[in-house]
C-alpha cells in the first residue's frame, strides 16, 4: 500500500492506494476519502513594503513574463510584467519613472485585477 496527499480545488485529501501485482486480488472495500484540514497557504508578501509606487495588474490572468528586475531603472510606460489573459499578452507598465524596488510575483502565478505585481521607488 502507498499513501498520498492529494489537493483538489483547495481541499486536501489523504489517500491510500493498494497495488495488485501479478494476480487478481480481491478488491478491497472502498472508503470515501475524508477531507483533511487545508494546509496553511504561504503568507502573502506585504504589498508595497519595498517601494512606495505600486505596479498593479489591470486584469486577472497569469504572469507570462517578468520584463524588469530589482534595481533596474524604468521610465513611465515601460513594461515591468506581462500578463496573459484570454490568450493575449497584456503589458503592465510603470505608472511613473523610478527604480524597481520589488517584484512580488513569479512567472506562472495567477493574479487578480488590482493585485500588486511590483513596487518602485
Amino acid at each position: 500500500m502507498k499513501s498520498y496527499t492529494i489537493t483538489v480545488n483547495g481541499n486536501v485529501y489523504d489517500v491510500t492506494v493498494e497495488e495488485n501485482v501479478g494476480g487478481a486480488a480481491a478488491p478491497a472495500p472502498r472508503k470515501a476519502a475524508a477531507p483533511v484540514a487545508p494546509k496553511a497557504a504561504p503568507a502573502p508578501k506585504a504589498a508595497g513594503a519595498a517601494g512606495g509606487i505600486k505596479v498593479e495588474a489591470g486584469a486577472a490572468g497569469k504572469v507570462f513574463k517578468i520584463e524588469a528586475s530589482v534595481g533596474q531603472k524604468v521610465s513611465r510606460g515601460d513594461a515591468v510584467v506581462i500578463i496573459e489573459a484570454m490568450k493575449m499578452e497584456i503589458p503592465v507598465v510603470a505608472p511613473e519613472d523610478g527604480t524597481v524596488a520589488s517584484i512580488d510575483v513569479a512567472v506562472g502565478d495567477a493574479v487578480e485585477a488590482g493585485a500588486v505585481l511590483a513596487t518602485l521607488n
